[in-house]
């Protein structure tokens, strides 16, 4: 029996690194396989090997893009060997998840550009020199032409258009290149090359890791283990984080626009961000919480949570001086000592304020301004604005909606 059949004991250690794996995932399969997996490298003193895959695509950074690089975090804090795969060989493919069209490929220059974003991200977040760091095209650009008919050999296309996304577009008639086909089978066939134990990715990359985990069966290895991320909730409280819904916080905003745009979240998304971001453990998440069910002031888990968010993506010094900033503003109602200026046009000499207000980024729409205004959640420089009709001549404005958001307008 090799060492891979054998059945290991499940005891205390493995239940607890579990649980702390399993925090806030969307799916993780098969769980049991992968408390086996656990319980042998715990006998063995052998880490697991866990991959997570990235095309550099040149995305919006925001701390959403960072919740499977947390997961990544804690299984390197639990021991495990965390390799981090650059998909500079798939880029120039282009993953076709959720895409009702062929994507379209990217230049080798523009992927190295972007290769680069992707390691300062993560380096941001994971530790640099306990991380594998590697490149698809190691062994893809080795591949000769009979190298890739056997790879397609071992997959059926009926099982590739059982994606959504192609089943989609089958089924509507609208074009599926080729290429795209080869797509799901170059990822799978990473977690060969690699030897991975366990795949990680968000939740609209499961249908590419199973077909990882099948490909490393047809290659007689032990298959890899899926764990899947949910997407992260932004500001607003129900859409995902989003640079095109304004509910985002990008990990190069400025360390008190970081902490203020925390404080601003609800309570209960306070909770679920724990999860995804937070790299506490779960005792100490669960006494926090117990802590503020019975009666501790929930803003007091929230400014924990701000200040590690800023210190993970400043430094310490700047998370304690964001805390003194946001106390200074918003309990001491002092205006920031700086804020944002901006030009807004105003047609035949005066604009309504709903639309000012939306042309200065403050809301996102004039709905949303108006609906502040209603609310007594506007002031125009220190003034209390209740008339959503009002209009505003050219001048300089200090404008404030809600407790967080200044702007200086210039209307011209």
């Amino acid at each position: 029996m090799s060492e891979n059949e054998k059945m290991f004991p499940v005891g205390p250690e493995v239940k607890e690194a579990l649980a702390t794996i399993k925090r806030g995932v969307d799916t993780l399969l098969i769980e049991s396989e992968f408390e086996q997996k656990l319980a042998r490298s715990m006998a063995t003193g052998k880490p697991l090997r866990c991959k997570l895959g990235l095309d550099p695509t040149a995305p919006d950074i925001h701390v959403g893009h960072t919740v499977v690089l947390n997961k990544l975090r804690q299984l390197q804090d639990l021991g495990h060997t965390v390799i981090f795969l650059i998909g500079d060989f798939t880029a120039a493919i282009g993953d076709p998840s959720g895409r009702n069209v062929t994507r379209p490929p990217l230049s080798r220059e523009q992927i190295e550009i972007n290769a680069k974003t992707y390691l300062d991200q993560a380096s941001l977040i994971l530790d640099r020199e306990k991380t594998e760091i590697r490149y698809n095209s190691e062994w893809s650009d080795k591949m000769t032409a009979t190298d890739m008919i056997k790879l397609a050999s071992r997959y059926t296309v009926a099982r590739l258009l059982e994606r959504d996304d192609f089943a989609k577009r089958y089924a509507e008639q609208a074009p599926i290149a080729m290429h795209e086909l080869l797509y799901p089978l170059m990822q799978g066939y990473d977690s060969v090359a690699l030897h991975a134990d366990l795949e990680l990715g968000g939740s609209d990359q499961r249908f590419n890791l199973l077909v990882g985990r099948e490909l490393q069966r047809q290659y007689d290895q032990e298959p890899q283990c899926i764990l899947t991320m949910p997407l992260l909730v932004g500001l607003d409280g129900v859409n995902k984080m989003s640079k095109s819904k304004h509910n985002y916080i990008g990990i190069t905003d400025k360390a008190d626009d970081m902490f203020g745009k925390v404080m601003s979240i609800s309570d209960a998304l306070m909770w679920d961000w724990y999860d995804l971001l937070s790299l506490r453990s779960n005792a100490e998440i669960a006494d926090l919480k117990k802590q503020c069910e019975e009666g501790r002031n929930p803003r007091d888990a929230k400014v924990l949570l701000a200040k590690e968010i800023v210190e993970r993506f400043h430094d310490k010094e700047a998370a304690d001086a964001a805390e003194v900033e946001f106390n200074n503003r918003f309990r001491a109602g002092e205006m920031p000592s700086e804020i944002p200026e901006v030009n807004v046009a105003a047609n035949d000499g005066e604009i309504g304020v709903g639309k000012m207000i939306k042309e200065a980024g403050l809301c996102p729409s004039v709905g949303e301004a108006n609906r502040n205004i209603d609310q007594g959640g506007v002031r125009i420089n220190g003034e209390r604005i209740a008339d959503r009709g009002l209009k505003l001549k050219a001048g300089t404005y200090t404008v404030q909606v809600g407790k967080r958001k200044w702007a200086k307008v210039i209307v011209h």
